[in-house]
């Protein structure tokens, strides 16, 4: 069951906790993703506290956020770029997106691999997606003051063995917020340096969220019937299909 879109809001915009997870979550997704001119970037769940830095440089930026969970106007005084939809039936042309970033999706997901069927339709060959997942082994999957208290928690052997089934090649994973899930003041003002810490010294699991970044390797047949990577990206088709208009909340 996803939560609901104004909680989302409220603990990612409106506490300290929920700053700083957006803060160390999103250096790690730019480590990994530092450029996206002439991409399109679209994120699923509740992705928007990662999205904003596409929105300079991305050829364009989509927020998908599943209907179970509401939507809300994004970005803030800008025209608004999500989408309420279905989250087995996206508003996106196959093929359409370049980078895909699930946050509060996959776990929180009815069909999990409905879904990720889905976000392999939506990615162009040689695409890449970004899963971040509650760590089963960390203390944010077992505290219910966080979102990521919610939903499946995963371990890394999971996750990488649910993408391979459905067809995603797994190429590299990190851990984050390594600090714990508490809302009090002297926790949050060690936070930076409980980061620092883990990401230099832990095995890199033992973060409270794993980000795993997978991509779709299409393959074609050649003449003698033997498989070949196709090394060139096909055309990102333009457009999306109507979808319902995102009201602010």
């Amino acid at each position: 069951m996803h939560l609901d879109v104004v909680e989302l809001r409220n603990f990612y915009y409106r506490t300290g906790l929920g700053r700083a997870a957006q803060r160390a979550i999103r250096e790690q997704v730019v480590s990994y993703w530092p450029d996206a001119r002439r991409q399109t970037v679209a994120g699923f769940g509740f992705s928007v506290p990662l999205l904003r830095p596409f929105l300079a440089d991305a050829r364009r930026v989509i927020a998908l956020m599943p209907d179970q969970q509401g939507v809300m106007h994004w970005p803030a005084g800008m025209p608004n770029v999500s989408a309420l939809c279905p989250e087995t039936r996206w508003p996106v042309q196959t093929g359409f997106v370049d980078k895909l970033l699930v946050m509060h999706g996959l776990e929180t997901s009815d069909a999990p691999d409905a879904l990720l069927e889905e976000c392999w339709r939506a990615l162009g060959p040689g695409g890449k997606a970004m899963f971040i997942v509650p760590n089963r082994g960390g203390l944010w999957s077992r505290s219910d003051s966080t979102p990521f208290g919610y939903g499946r928690p995963y371990s890394l052997g999971q996750l990488e063995s649910q993408l391979r089934r459905a067809r995603f090649v797994p190429e590299r994973h990190a851990a984050v917020l390594f600090q714990p899930p508490s809302h009090k003041r002297h926790w949050l003002r060690w936070g930076p340096v409980w980061e620092k810490i883990g990401r230099r010294l832990s095995s890199g699991l033992a973060g409270g969220v794993l980000v795993v970044e997978a991509s779709k390797q299409v393959y074609a047949k050649t003449g003698s019937g033997t498989p070949e990577a196709v090394r060139r990206k096909g055309g990102v088709l333009e457009g999306l299909r109507p979808a319902p208009e995102a009201k602010p909340v």
